[in-house]
């Protein structure tokens, strides 16, 4: 599919000066070629880590607006501030992290034969399956402060009133988001760094923080739109929460995550993975002692 890249590498009648040396402002090596297709077959998987970040970013908006409604009082006089429920999502990854690298990893390699227990793609699959159980899980809290609402009979509560909910009940989402971010985060960037030409892995990495920066304005436009078309039904994302349908929100990325999944699985199986070069002893039989193998997956 990206073969016409191959044209930047040949000479024809006006990439030749009169002197008869190609113009090389014109023109570029093989190498070159191969590097920049190389990250080319990347983007459709490095795509698929976009809506990751989408569907976490409400954890900096919606959830909190959610968390100024719960009760957040620890002692009577401290209570939670409602942006700090983001802590336990950076807890839940460290903790993810560690176990991972020092239990987890030890299982699967026994399993799979892997040094790293499961490729770099299927990691990130792995977590963005969890990040579908995240937003399922926040789908069902919402439902439940809405309840818990309307058995009160603080639907239409002013703002600032508090409902008679913990606020940690919104601790599994956030946690079960740092557990995804630990799969998923860790095994883009690798799978990023370890594909890309060695003289390219800056471009690797900028490609990891263009992801966030694409995913936080595809959840900007997500809500544009949800806003624009629940307008006749009855608003969605209203600023009462208690009125709106919030939860109906978080279904819908579950559902994007779903598709999404789907078109994760089919890029990964049509994926090419580089040629992994490996050394071998100079023994009778091996030639000169090297040669060069494709791996269906780099082992680094």
């Amino acid at each position: 599919m990206i073969r016409f890249l191959d044209k930047a590498a040949i000479v024809t009648e006006g990439d030749v000066l009169p002197s008869g040396e190609p113009k090389l402002w014109r023109l570029s090596t093989v190498h070159r070629v191969e590097e920049i297709k190389s990250i080319v077959r990347m983007l459709p998987i490095w795509a698929a880590g976009i809506l990751m970040v989408t569907a976490s970013s409400h954890n900096s908006s919606f959830a909190i607006q959610q968390a100024r409604t719960m009760d957040r009082d620890i002692t009577r006089s401290f209570k939670i501030p409602p942006a700090s429920m983001l802590i336990f999502t950076n807890l839940a990854m460290l903790i993810t992290l560690a176990f991972y690298d020092r239990v987890l990893v030890r299982v699967l390699r026994r399993f799979t034969g892997r040094p790293n227990g499961i490729t770099h793609l299927q990691r990130a699959g792995v977590g963005m399956t969890i990040a579908m159980l995240a937003n399922v899980a926040a789908a069902a809290v919402e439902t439940r402060r809405k309840s818990v609402a309307a058995a009160s009979g603080m639907l239409d509560a002013p703002k600032g009133a508090t409902l008679p909910i913990s606020v940690f009940w919104l601790v599994p989402q956030y946690a079960i988001h740092g557990i995804a971010d630990a799969f998923m985060d860790v095994g883009r960037m690798e799978f990023l760094y370890d594909q890309a030409p060695e003289s390219m892995r800056s471009t690797a990495a900028a490609l990891y923080w263009l992801t966030i920066s694409a995913g936080s304005y595809l959840g900007t436009l997500l809500v544009t739109i949800v806003h624009e078309k629940t307008q006749a039904s009855g608003q969605w994302l209203q600023d009462n929460l208690n009125r709106g349908k919030l939860d109906n929100y978080y279904w819908l990325v579950v559902g994007l995550q779903g598709l999404n999944l789907v078109y994760y699985f089919v890029c990964v199986k049509y994926y090419t993975f580089k040629p992994l070069e490996t050394e071998v002893e100079h023994q009778p039989g091996h030639g000169n002692g090297t040669e060069s193998t494709k791996k269906g997956e780099s082992y680094k």
